[in-house]
């Protein structure tokens, strides 16, 4: 497994950066290897969805459990990604620290790209924390 973590702090209270990362449909307005979401079925916390993602415009199947202004927790569970990514939300003092850690594989045959999807899952991440960041900070 692979594991990549990311962070940023933001300059708002937890509520507002909450209400941007819980929205899940506009996920690919921020993460860029987001390409198209569909979602199957939502039940109170736990949403199961589709994506495609950027990397060869592969889909990937999803089940995510949000846990309110603590963090989401996506689990793959079909597609070439296997594993997980997770986004925690902390409040520290006047700011609101947001990470994001992946822990995943690449699937069959993409094992071996492992290393170079890392860099751009980890770029992807870095730029998406900021945009979340320049966002919320308006």
């Amino acid at each position: 497994m692979t594991v990549i973590q990311a962070s940023v702090d933001i300059k708002a209270p937890i509520d507002e950066v909450w209400a941007i990362v819980s929205d899940l449909d506009n996920e690919p307005k921020f993460w860029k290897g987001i390409k198209k979401i569909r979602n199957i079925s939502k039940e109170g916390n736990l949403i199961n969805r589709e994506v495609i993602i950027a990397f060869r415009d592969q889909k990937c199947v999803e089940e995510i459990t949000l846990y309110p202004k603590e963090k989401i927790q996506i689990v793959f569970t079909k597609g070439i990604i296997k594993g997980t990514k997770t986004i925690n939300l902390n409040r520290k003092e006047s700011i609101t620290q947001l990470d994001a850690i992946w822990d995943i594989k690449l699937s069959g045959m993409m094992g071996m790209f492992t290393g170079m999807v890392k860099k751009h899952i980890k770029s992807g991440t870095e730029q998406a924390l900021q945009s979340i960041k320049q966002e919320v900070e308006r």
